[in-house]
């Protein structure tokens, strides 16, 4: 019951906030930008506001301070959120206000997440009951606090930017968040008592993106941007972490390694080739330009999402 009530206050918050921020942003003039090289019908949605990831952001931080309070375990998931927001925002504000063109740099994004990875490492390692051991298949369980936080770090790393890749189509990265922190809701519920907490914030997070949906399905009134995709990431990310069930990624996150990977190898391919491996990374954009519709390629990911979170929910409960 609680976690239906915090998905209901994320959503009417959410959904409530959106009518305030979007006239905001479209006075701050902070619009999209639109790849050349991409398909020819983005091209109208050039100008569209980003940045709008603080609609979900905002309800969902201020809720999670809130339950942080009554419970304290999710504070590193709570952090975690909020500092690959921040991360997110500053990009956004120097590509979109401040006009630079890279906003942050890689080097400057690598130094933050190096840094946060051992903060989470630090706190849960010391001030939290989680553990270090990781399984992993083939080896088994790994007990050692160096790959502990060395497998933190190239977690944070890998599911913020898989996660962030798949922000490009309206509606896409929201809607398949939504599936997987629903996942996450029901994989709480099997054991409520160790993970309530986790379970009414990924709830949260559920209702805050469906309310977000509202204004990013197509066609799009505004988009998340970076803020709001690393933030859903670095979420992610904790929640899994904390759950002790990161490889799960692969099972009900499958769509995000996906996009991840289609990057990893189109970069791979053209630097030793010269040519490219798909039409254009990350993936979802390949089959646009292979003549799907943009809605099409949303509604296919989406149900592979729903696959492969039904998968997801038949693992746990075996």
């Amino acid at each position: 019951m609680d976690m239906l009530i915090m998905l209901v206050a994320g959503f009417a918050l959410s959904a409530l906030l959106g009518p305030l921020l979007i006239p905001f942003l479209k006075r701050l003039k902070v619009g999209q930008t639109v790849r050349d090289d991409g398909p020819k019908t983005h091209f109208v949605k050039s100008g569209t506001p980003t940045m709008g990831g603080l609609i979900f952001l905002i309800p969902v931080l201020l809720g999670g301070a809130v339950l942080s309070f009554f419970q304290p375990s999710l504070i590193p998931v709570v952090v975690s959120t909020f500092f690959f927001g921040l991360i997110g925002f500053l990009d956004d504000y120097l590509k979109v206000v401040r006009k630079h063109k890279n906003g942050l740099s890689i080097k400057q994004k690598s130094i933050m997440i190096v840094l946060f990875s051992l903060a989470f490492s630090f706190y849960t390692l010391f001030f939290t009951n989680l553990g270090f051991d990781i399984w992993l298949p083939v080896i088994g369980v790994v007990n050692s606090q160096i790959f502990y936080v060395i497998f933190v770090l190239v977690y944070f790393f890998g599911t913020t930017n898989a996660v962030n890749f798949a922000d490009g189509l309206d509606g896409l990265l929201a809607g398949l968040m939504i599936l997987v922190m629903l996942f996450l809701v029901f994989m709480a519920s099997l054991v409520p008592l160790a993970w309530n907490g986790y379970g009414q914030y990924a709830a949260l997070l559920a209702g805050g993106c469906m309310g977000f949906l509202l204004y990013n399905r197509h066609p799009a009134k505004v988009f998340m941007g970076d803020t709001g995709s690393l933030a859903l990431g670095g979420a992610l990310a904790a929640l899994l972490l904390m759950m002790k069930s990161p490889l799960l990624i692969f099972v009900v996150g499958a769509v995000f390694v996906i996009e991840g990977l289609s990057v990893a190898i189109q970069v791979f391919y053209f630097k030793t080739t010269g040519k490219r491996f798909f039409k254009m990374a990350p993936i979802h954009h390949h089959f646009e330009l292979m003549g799907w519709k943009e809605t099409t390629v949303v509604a296919v990911f989406w149900a592979v999402c729903l696959v492969t979170c039904v998968i997801g929910a038949v693992i746990v409960t075996l």
